[in-house]
């Protein structure tokens, strides 16, 4: 927070882009530092900052290493802009512990209904973490889902999974043998119609690979060919 309001990271080497996204977000209310480049993203990179938006083609250091290596030190949501929209991509972006992937070109009022998604999202995991009490763990199979610290765990390994990997993991969890559609699962987790992609596929495809979970014959999340996921 700066100033009393959400602090926003963004980091884009084209300036156009950088005026015409901080001209929106101020005009949302919220406070901005930009960087033109990856580098300066990283040196730049604070605990006072909310949530990075993170341009992947950068010079000096890609959005991917760019994330990867703010990631290391904070946990503030970061997102990534990104002409590129295949599978692989995004794989590597979530992998590179992105919350979300918005692809260019896109629309201003999508833009702004990612942002305020992510930071309501992450205001409530912050607020819940401050007034929990006692140590909230759900255990599933050989995994333990801490709420608290929004891990998972199996033989002592923390396995490191994004917010938004672990809230989709901790919501099929939390409803055994429920199927969940791709919309489904974006309305539990957004709390609103989906917008635009969502990439909820990708984000169980990552979740399944850091879990250890073959898609052809999962231990965990199942699929439900043409309806969804769900565990049992």
């Amino acid at each position: 927070m700066k100033n009393g309001k959400p602090y926003i990271m963004i980091a884009d080497d084209d300036k156009e882009i950088r005026d015409i996204l901080r001209l929106l977000l101020n005009g949302e209310g919220y406070e901005v530092i930009a960087a033109e480049n990856g580098k300066k993203a990283v040196a730049e990179a604070s605990e006072d900052i909310d949530l990075y938006v993170l341009d992947v083609n950068m010079p000096e250091l890609s959005g991917f290493m760019a994330a990867a290596e703010i990631r290391r030190a904070y946990d503030a949501p970061i997102v990534f802009l990104t002409a590129y929209s295949t599978e692989s991509d995004k794989v590597m972006g979530f992998s590179a512990g992105a919350d979300d992937y918005i692809v260019k070109p896109f629309s201003n009022i999508e833009f702004i209904m990612r942002i305020k998604a992510i930071l309501r999202r992450s205001v409530r995991s912050m607020e819940h973490k401050a007034s929990a009490d006692t140590k909230r763990q759900i255990f599933f199979g050989d995994l333990i889902l801490d709420q608290d610290s929004q891990s998972v765990i199996r033989e002592e390994e923390v396995i490191p999974l994004t917010y938004t990997e672990f809230k989709i993991l901790e919501l099929l969890v939390t409803h055994k043998k429920k199927i969940y559609s791709l919309e489904n699962i974006y309305q539990s987790i957004w709390e609103e119609e989906p917008v635009g992609d969502s990439s909820i596929m990708v984000h169980i495809k990552n979740i399944r690979k850091k879990i250890g979970d073959e898609s052809r014959n999962p231990r965990y999340i199942k699929t439900a060919w043409g309806k969804g996921y769900y565990v049992e």
